[in-house]
């Protein structure tokens, strides 16, 4: 249709039930002032995206536009090196509320609420996908400074998801600032903070997801098609966790190294220091003395074709014991270029896990991968071959001694750097005995409900297991952290409740050699060139599982030099070499 004399032809409708009149294209600007569509950056703003809430208890603190190649960084964030935005970015900061424990400010059981940091693409970026993170460790963190970003990282940060990969992304504090250590959970008067716990467990990373539906439907004016979970150690239990509990959330999840069973494993992450301090007489192994054992595991179980690989693929088939291996037992001095008979048999239990007593078979008939837990053994230990450092180095791992003083309530147990007002943490886990390490274990699970079920073991995920929803795991089998035979045994549950044919049919599990607790070497030789599975390609197979119907299939791994690969394949199969090149995945087959 043709303009009249340079103007806009008007377009007349008149209304059936009444007499309104509908007049478009008839401003001289094209459009009128009240209906213009409004910029990405005008819509990054509090009072817009504060109109995705109607609940009191969701509040707007703070908007951040950044421009495409602008520093992505505020006032309070020390980072080095510039990161400059590959695309245009709003970054929102939101406060879930009530706050708790009011009366108790500036302690760590205080807090305003949970703090969510959101991240939008802008709407011609957008991929029409939700991609959130996971936390790790206690979580925590400065969500709520309006004047600093949590979100960045180089590589799979809610920062490059939403910058890079077009997706908007979240994550959260789950309702706690302190972020070192475990002293939130526990009240000013020495008892169990229920609420935060729960926060902790459970409601925070709900509300994440609660809150980045509703934003991105108000920012972008229409729902996202997919929405995925992306999680790793405390964010891979959290995935899990939305899957027992909330499993409407999210579409596809990608679980790695879950921290499941969490009263279980990380009681059993303080037993290398208990066997050290009642079997040595508190004289610790030294770093040398924990690789000469773990290494003359590799050595032993690491062949392939008559060639040492650097590190063992299977873990399960060994059963190394150095107190019977004489190159390796002092003789006449003792010293850290060898091992005590006591000193390989502390060795034997930290391999072996948790006792109720510190007892330990012979590792030839149970190396600690039993599924069913043997009579007196309370949790697995970690894989021969694995580098013990982290849980029988110099001191023991923060967040055993934090949960061994939440169970016990008793602050003491902790290290000094958890803080409460009836006692800073004194080391008191020094003077804990194998029994009464076995009763906190029971402890533990006795007070589930006041940890809102914090060990997310709960094997039924038949709420989760319709339209269409997917689950990926993957665990290193060379974790220094997490036992892997736990999330074994979590999947071996999950085959007898819901049946191996269902449960296959919406969960693939990965289980990866040589991989630590993150993407890289978790052996203890240093020189092993281990392949690590590349992320985005699982998250690939998970969005092309949820959205294209391609179910997953067995991957190949790769060193960073590109030199080495290896087939990681789906569980429960397992890489067997049959002939050629052992750096070479075309010289094995999944089976």
């Amino acid at each position: 249709m043709k303009n009249i004399k340079g103007r806009p032809l008007c377009i007349y409708s008149l209304s059936i039930m009444g007499l309104s009149l509908l007049i478009t294209g008839c401003n001289d600007n094209d459009h009128d002032q009240n209906v213009k569509i409004r910029s990405d950056k005008e819509l990054c703003s509090i009072e817009h995206l504060s109109k995705s809430f109607t609940d009191t208890h969701y509040k707007v603190l703070a908007v951040h536009y950044f421009n495409k190649d602008q520093n992505l960084i505020l006032g309070e964030n020390t980072i080095k090196e510039d990161f400059l935005a590959p695309n245009n970015v709003c970054v929102v900061k939101v406060l879930v509320g009530p706050e708790t424990n009011s009366n108790d400010k500036g302690s760590p059981s205080y807090s305003e609420g949970i703090g969510v940091e959101v991240w939008l693409p802008d709407r011609a970026q957008w991929n029409k996908r939700i991609h959130v993170k996971g936390g790790g460790g206690w979580a925590g963190g400065e969500y709520l400074n309006t004047n600093y970003l949590v979100g960045l990282g180089a590589s799979n940060s809610p920062a490059t998801i939403a910058t890079i990969e077009g997706a908007v992304s979240a994550t959260t504090d789950t309702g706690h600032r302190i972020s070192g250590n475990g002293s939130f959970a526990m009240n000013a008067d020495g008892t169990i903070n229920t609420a935060l716990w729960k926060d902790f467990a459970e409601r925070g990373i709900h509300e994440m997801a609660v809150v980045t539906k509703k934003m991105t439907e108000n920012y972008y004016n229409e729902k996202a098609k997919y929405s995925y979970w992306d999680g790793f150690s405390t964010g891979g239990r959290q995935a899990l966790k939305e899957a027992q509990v909330n499993p409407n959330d999210f579409d596809g999840i990608l679980a790695g190294a879950p921290a499941i069973n969490w009263t279980h494993f990380i009681t059993s992450e303080l037993y290398p220091q208990v066997v050290m301090q009642q079997d040595l007489g508190g004289e610790l192994l030294t770093k040398k003395q924990l690789d000469l054992a773990s290494n003359r595991a590799i050595a032993e179980c690491g062949n392939i074709n008559g060639q040492n690989y650097g590190y063992i693929l299977d873990p399960s088939t060994c059963s190394y014991d150095p107190s019977q291996d004489k190159d390796i037992l002092c003789t006449n001095e003792n010293n850290d270029e060898c091992l005590t008979s006591v000193q390989a048999q502390a060795i034997n239990k930290i391999w072996y896990g948790q006792t109720e007593d510190g007892s330990v078979p012979n590792p030839q008939i149970d190396n600690s991968f039993n599924l069913n837990l043997s009579e007196k053994q309370r949790w697995y230990g970690l894989t021969r071959g694995t580098n013990l450092e982290a849980l029988a180095g110099n001191k023991p791992f923060g967040i055993a001694t934090d949960l061994v003083a939440l169970i016990q309530q008793d602050s003491k147990i902790a290290q000094p750097s958890f803080i409460n007002k009836m006692s800073n943490g004194l080391d008191y886990w020094k003077y804990i005995s194998y029994q009464q390490l076995n009763h906190t274990q029971d402890l533990g699970l006795t007070l589930q409900k006041e940890f809102s079920n914090i060990n997310t073991n709960n094997p039924d995920l038949s709420s989760f297991n319709k339209d269409g929803r997917k689950l990926i795991i993957y665990h290193g089998l060379a974790d220094t952290l997490i036992m892997p035979q736990g999330t074994l045994k979590y999947i071996h549950e999950m085959n007898k409740v819901m049946g191996e044919q269902i449960v296959n049919s919406f969960m693939k599990a990965y289980f990866i050699p040589g991989m630590g607790h993150s993407y890289s070497n978790g052996t203890s030789n240093p020189n092993a060139n281990v392949a690590l599975p590349d992320h985005e390609n699982l998250y690939r197979a998970l969005t092309d599982w949820v959205e294209k119907g391609i179910e997953p299939s067995d991957q190949v791994a790769y060193t960073a030099d590109r030199k080495r690969s290896l087939p990681i394949c789906i569980y429960p199969k397992k890489i067997s070499y049959q002939s050629g090149d052992i750096s070479q995945s075309s010289s094995y087959k999944c089976i």
